[in-house]
């Protein structure tokens, strides 16, 4: 179980206060918990997280529901030492206030105790099928050597000098298939892999996982505008090295996948609940989203039965209905009212949280130990003042770059619907947090001007070029250092990727997993061999064999390698052909399966 202790926490029966001074107490180190005191929030499958002492220094813990009873359960130690997780064997009950008692001096608790109440989930939501993209002419590439692939294709409209890097993207509405999408430099097709059915992918890029580059991504489906999957990490031969769920019965959601330099992962989720929203004219049981921000430890992930939380946060509990500029759903519609609208969340440099909120057009800097809001950027109660020509509305992906006097950027949408402002931009601010203000420093603005309703996202490279997706609409460009346009393309349909990324990348696909792929078409007296390596990054030329039988091939020519996939003429009308890929060196790499020609 990779190292995680398992310690058996068997809960009394009965409500025991354990006997300790106030003095004492007050002198041992301080435990946080999640759910958090008083939380109102936590759903039925909640794990009790605590986290400030090692797992096998807890001590007793009893846990009673007022409705449910006493609960057994199971303390699962955090793979860094900090803590642990007692796991209920039985799930709670909505609507009820859970004791929870030890000897530990609990933040926000009286004597070691501590409450939270269950809320009530709403019935979950069914996928909700998105259009596919209008067809144009051109608009998905085909391959002979891979006919299963079609991904969206791709037209590169500016590049002068950028930043080094491949571009990752992650199309959503086909039009044939969606998938994971690796560009090169010149917009060439690297990677492609497609999904099916109601699948889809999003926040697709390479992060850094036990000191190793990884692609991650979300995969699931979605509904409402929210993410219902799972999160997952694959290594540089694009084989999966990691699968993390949301954690206390939740799903992870789409927006947010970020992996910390402590193994864990930042995640987003969404939770439907009862509840009263009657201070904003709506039902006392309105179905609303709760915005979720879980922190993970990857390596529990694979201990049965659960992905232990080491962290989180619920807006409910800290922000209420009535800051969002979200308008409630239409009565009779399936739809719940989505106030919150998580859509990024950041590790600060002092190591608190940032995260950004779509529907209350704010971004609220969150203590990681307590959860406790510590700012508010934007919104209707701004810690800020904001200069004048400062403003957006329905943001996404709030970054801080800076520590204490600091630069944040985020993609300002300006349009939910309805449209608040046009067009939609990039922008970089510099927060003053001894005077609490913020000016405008730098605006991106596509041409021709460009409104995106959902999504986007601004990444600064590490040559401070910024590169920016536009989200909804199907575009990504690069600015340079002096806001300049650099480099320009689009999916040739009107296709979207939730974010666009640049970043190096060398894919080398285990051959045993992902061979190459060859394919032969006769024309007159010789042949066209079509080699591809989905995935390859290091592959200079192609070797060919043609020959009458699958086990009687002979040498047949070489070419240098050319796009994605390389039409390569030799003499005569072999019937089966097969290629090796060569290295710059000349070195194999990996044989093709042997095909027959068409």
């Amino acid at each position: 179980m990779l190292g995680v202790a398992l310690l058996a926490a068997v809960a009394t029966c009965a409500f025991v206060v354990m006997g300790r001074s106030a003095r004492a107490a007050s002198a041992a180190p301080t435990v946080n918990t999640f759910p958090i005191p008083s939380s109102q929030v936590a759903s039925p499958g909640t794990q009790i997280a605590f986290r400030g002492l090692p797992a096998s220094q807890l001590g007793p813990i009893t846990v009673v529901g007022s409705k449910s009873g006493a609960h057994t359960g199971t303390v699962y130690a955090d793979s860094d030492g900090g803590g642990g997780s007692f796991v209920p064997a039985q799930p709670f009950t909505p609507g009820e206030v859970v004791t929870v008692t030890t000897s530990l001096n609990i933040a926000g608790g009286a004597g070691g105790v501590f409450q939270f109440r269950v809320a009530t989930p709403a019935r979950g939501f069914g996928p909700t099928h998105w259009p596919a993209a209008a067809r144009a002419t051109g608009d998905v590439w085909t391959f002979r050597s891979r006919p299963d692939l079609a991904p969206p294709a791709v037209a590169i409209t500016k590049h002068a000098r950028t930043a080094p890097g491949d571009i990752f993207l992650a199309p959503q509405f086909g039009p044939v298939q969606d998938g994971l999408e690796i560009l090169d430099p010149n917009g060439h097709l690297v990677w492609f892999r497609p999904f099916g059915g109601d699948t889809s992918a999003a926040d697709f890029r390479v992060q850094s996982y036990q000191g190793q580059p990884v692609l991650t991504w979300w995969q699931g489906y979605v509904t409402a505008g929210a993410g219902f999957g799972t999160d997952v990490i694959y290594d540089t031969s694009y084989r999966q090295i990691a699968a993390v769920n949301a954690a206390n019965g939740l799903q992870a959601d789409l927006h947010e996948f970020q992996l910390t330099s402590g193994g864990t992962a930042l995640i987003t989720a969404y939770y439907p609940v009862i509840w009263d929203s009657s201070s904003v004219h709506a039902s006392r049981r309105e179905v609303v989203l709760d915005g979720v921000v879980q922190e993970i430890d990857i390596r529990s992930c694979t201990v049965d039965p659960t992905c232990l939380v080491l962290f989180q946060w619920d807006s409910l509990d800290h922000v209420p209905v009535g800051d969002s500029y979200e308008a409630l759903p239409p009565k009779g519609t399936r739809f719940p009212f989505d106030y919150f609208h998580v859509n990024s969340v950041q590790q600060d440099f002092d190591g608190n949280l940032v995260i950004s909120a779509r529907n209350t057009w704010a971004a609220y800097k969150v203590n990681h130990q307590t959860g406790g809001v510590m700012w508010r950027l934007g919104g209707k109660h701004s810690s800020f003042r904001l200069a004048p020509g400062v403003y957006w509305a329905f943001q996404h992906d709030v970054r801080v770059r800076a520590g204490n006097d600091m630069f944040v950027t985020l993609f300002d949408d300006e349009a939910g619907p309805p449209t608040i402002r046009a067009p939609s931009r990039a922008i970089k601010l510099f927060l003053d947090t001894r005077h609490m203000t913020a000016r405008q420093v730098t605006s991106h603005v596509h041409s021709p001007s460009l409104l995106a309703n959902f999504e986007g996202n601004l990444q600064q490279l590490p040559d401070r070029d910024d590169f920016v997706g536009w989200g909804q609409q199907p575009y990504f460009s690069e600015y340079g250092r002096r806001g300049k346009l650099v480099f320009d393309g689009h999916f040739v349909d009107f296709t979207a990727s939730y974010r666009a990324y640049r970043f190096p990348w060398s894919g080398n696909p285990d051959p045993t997993l992902f061979p190459p792929s060859a394919a032969g078409v006769k024309k007159g007296s010789s042949t066209v061999v079509y080699a591809s390596w989905d995935g390859a990054t290091a592959v200079a030329a192609w070797r060919v064999f043609g020959g009458s039988g699958p086990t009687a091939l002979h040498w047949a020519g070489i070419a240098r390698k050319g796009g994605f996939e390389t039409a390569i003429p030799v003499r005569g009308r072999d019937a089966y052909v097969a290629v090796e890929a060569l290295d710059a060196k000349g070195r194999v790499l990996a044989q093709s399966p042997t095909a027959r020609t068409s």
